[in-house]
């Protein structure tokens, strides 16, 4: 049999590294189903829904660090796909989409199925390619695998049916070599200036993102030198906040400890590869800001910087760290370390008060989980209220890691993301803190695949038949919340029924020995269904004006609206907090 330019796009990606292909097979795409199934070296994951499949691949390839490829049919399976590349692009995951497109023969006629890829995947990735000949394929297929690896993106491949089922030119290679990370740090003169700039300043304090992942040590050997505190987002968090003497915690709404007072309080804001989104949080001009990030597109976007630096933090650091001076004086460390302790007592709140208090408290349940998880497990949280608990209550530690939709924050993310990470690490804990919501919106019908892949994902429900985060946002900008209400079944009977194991926990005192058989449980999956309190509050470490403005003139709005029950209730319940 000749060989097609479909097997050629299945070796190269091959050789390229990936594994896993995830998606749902259609007429458009079985000449490139066809030559996976006869390739044979990359597993093909079908899942209910592309947009599961797409977000499992995100979670697999940021954790794993190889590329991984979804697909989807021409038309309908191929929008499918969009939302979770947009999370791919955001979250930096090598993903590489294979788009099944109409056959060349009926392109640009409004056939059936029919979408342009380039006007449709522009916003989503860094490279699309569309093969309508086979001379074509392999510039194509290296320009989409080489852009996804090296830029930390999601591309596309579009390819119609009679191209992938085309002969190969015969001298086709399928040789692909992937670079090694490049290693790329400022120019020693800019070094040199960031050094005399650290040096004149008196407090310094750092801010870190997910451009800290390889920098750890170098990070905490600055801040010891420095006696500088260290903030870090929520994609900073499972990098810089474990086993960490300076740690003060995440601004933000999310936020807690120290964090937002020693950013503003400091003289010197070192901002280490982050993108944090939320400007409002960020000092003003009153403190000197120095942003080092490897995309020059981050640089001074979200506020203004006295310098800006391109490259990875590893090796900035490295260089910056013999060309300063040890501070002496950890006046203001101390200070921002103490008002981090305080705060962590009044997390704690409902914490310790958690086996005595009903409806149980999402404080507790997330710190309960925290201490039961194995030392290595894997967490994911879906968007809204599942974020914060997971950012103040459960733990990082050395191999333990942390994941969302956190840069482009789409709802339903968790199950999927436990679900990639549990093929790509199989056997460790993954467990999803899921929102009712997002729960019900994606996850349930895949919780099917999960059984007929017996996959041991712990999948832990925040149920309070509502939007939770939409309703806190609402009554932030001062309305009274409307449309974020809704019933759920017995999910634990629902899993039951589905062929997963289902555990329903509706007394605080049941919490721990239900997370417990949950997180022991072997051969397939959980979902552990928790009736959590609808009315809990999280209370920022920094609450600005507008919030509480807003928060204030809601509640009022819901008194004159006849909702009076509804605001005592969220007073009774949160009287430790508020």
């Amino acid at each position: 049999m000749a060989r097609k330019v479909a097997d050629l796009l299945w070796e190269m990606l091959a050789k390229a590294g990936v594994k896993r292909c995830y998606g749902i097979v259609g007429d458009a795409l079985n000449p490139v189903i066809d030559g996976l199934r006869r390739n044979g070296a990359i597993e093909f994951i079908h899942v209910r829904h592309e947009e599961y499949g797409v977000f499992a691949a995100v979670a697999d390839a940021y954790l794993s660090g190889d590329p991984v490829v979804v697909c989807g049919t021409a038309g309908p399976g191929v929008t499918h796909l969009f939302n979770g590349l947009m999370d791919a692009r955001k979250e930096g995951a090598a993903i590489i989409a294979i788009a099944g497109d109409v056959e060349t023969r009926i392109m640009d006629t409004a056939a059936l199925e029919e979408l342009n890829p380039y006007k449709f995947f522009d916003a989503a990735c860094l490279y699309v390619g569309r093969i309508v000949n086979p001379e074509q394929a392999r510039a194509v297929v290296t320009t989409a695998i080489m852009t996804a690896v090296v830029d930390r993106g999601p591309t596309v491949i579009s390819i119609p049916g009679d191209v992938a089922s085309a002969n190969a030119p015969g001298d086709s290679s399928s040789g692909i070599t992937i670079p090694a990370p490049a290693v790329f740090r400022p120019a020693d003169t800019d070094i040199g200036s960031l050094a005399t700039m650290i040096d004149g300043a008196k407090k310094v304090a750092i801010f870190g993102g997910d451009g800290c992942r390889d920098a750890r040590d170098e990070v905490l050997q600055l801040a010891a030198k420095l006696k500088a505190p260290v903030g870090y987002s929520f994609r900073g968090k499972q990098w810089l906040e474990h086993d960490n003497p300076h740690a003060v915690g995440m601004t933000g709404l999310l936020g807690y400890g120290g964090a937002y007072k020693a950013i503003h309080d400091a003289d010197l804001l070192l901002l280490l590869g982050t993108d944090f989104p939320f400007s409002e949080f960020l000092p003003g001009g009153d403190v000197k800001k120095v942003q080092i990030d490897r995309n020059p597109k981050h640089i001074g976007r979200r506020t203004a910087v006295d310098l800006g630096l391109v490259g990875d933090i590893r090796a900035t650091v490295a260089a910056l760290l013999p060309k300063i001076r040890d501070k002496q004086d950890n006046g203001f460390l101390e200070k921002h370390l103490a008002e981090t302790r305080s705060f962590q007592e009044l997390l704690l709140h409902y914490v310790g008060k958690g086996p005595g208090i009903k409806p149980i408290r999402p404080e507790f349940l997330a710190a309960t989980l925290s201490e039961l998880a194995s030392d290595n497990a894997l967490f994911f949280a879906d968007t809204g209220t599942a974020c914060i608990w997971m950012a103040r209550h459960i733990k990082g530690g050395p191999n333990r890691r942390l994941f969302g939709s956190f840069s482009w924050a789409s709802m339903a993310n968790a199950a999927p993301n436990a679900f990639g990470a549990q093929l790509a690490f199989p056997g460790r804990q993954t467990i999803a803190l899921c929102g009712d919501g997002g729960f019900t919106m994606l996850a349930l019908g895949d919780l099917l695949t999960q059984v007929q892949r017996k996959m041991p994902v712990v999948q832990i429900i925040l149920n309070n038949e509502s939007l939770d985060f939409v309703n806190i946002e609402m009554q932030e900008a001062g309305v009274v919340p409307f449309g974020v209400d809704f019933k759920n079944p017995n999910f634990a009977r629902v899993a039951e029924a589905m062929g997963a194991k289902g555990i329903r926990i509706e007394e605080p005192g049941d919490v721990r020995e239900g997370l417990a058989v949950a997180l022991a449980h072997q051969g397939g999956p959980v979902v552990v269904d928790v009736l959590v309190d609808p009315y809990a509050l999280s209370l920022p470490s920094h609450s600005p004006f507008h919030t509480v403005k807003g928060f204030t003139l809601s509640i009022a709005k819901q008194v004159l609206s006849g909702k009076m029950d509804s605001v005592i209730k969220t007073i009774e319940h949160n009287t430790g907090l508020l």
